[in-house]
């Protein structure tokens, strides 16, 4: 392939988002607003088919269908992709059938995006422990940031 031709990655399906890992919290500093965020990765390769290089072509189709960007750039606003309906929260992940329905987030988390908050959607490439604690997700998270493997896009709910 030239390095002028496209590729371009499947959006994938209920199958693949259910081995996604998500984490939700709200950062706060006393020198900026409060920002709230979601990051989602994939575990180790475990099911039959599955491969390093099929769970990252998977992330990559997430991250193009959302318009995300890599975290060394400015973070782009990916337009209202938060569905939040009672207690469920979704993410319209770009598939044409399917949202991904995220863990139950916390309060703080819920009353920021209700009134109108952005959030920081981040996706790693690399994979994520399930269970994995807040201070695993910060190393987590500091590492593939640096290592250029985290994607980034600003995202807020969506009205009906």
């Amino acid at each position: 392939m030239t390095e002028n031709e496209l590729t371009i990655r499947a959006v994938p399906g209920p199958g693949f988002v259910a081995g996604c890992t998500v984490s939700t919290w709200v950062h706060t500093s006393a020198l900026a607003a409060p920002i709230a965020y979601v990051l989602i990765g994939h575990a180790p390769p475990r099911r039959a088919m599955e491969t390093t290089e099929s769970v990252e072509a998977g992330l990559m189709g997430m991250v193009e269908a959302m318009r995300l960007r890599p975290a060394a750039e400015r973070v782009p606003i990916v337009g209202a992709r938060l569905i939040m309906r009672g207690p469920y929260v979704a993410l319209d992940y770009g598939h044409p059938a399917y949202f991904m329905r995220l863990p139950t987030p916390g309060d703080d988390w819920r009353r920021h995006v209700t009134a109108g908050g952005q959030v920081c959607l981040t996706i790693g490439l690399d994979p994520v422990p399930p269970g994995a604690g807040p201070d695993a997700v910060e190393a987590y998270l500091a590492r593939v940031i640096a290592t250029h493997r985290a994607h980034m896009g600003a995202t807020t709910i969506r009205n009906r």
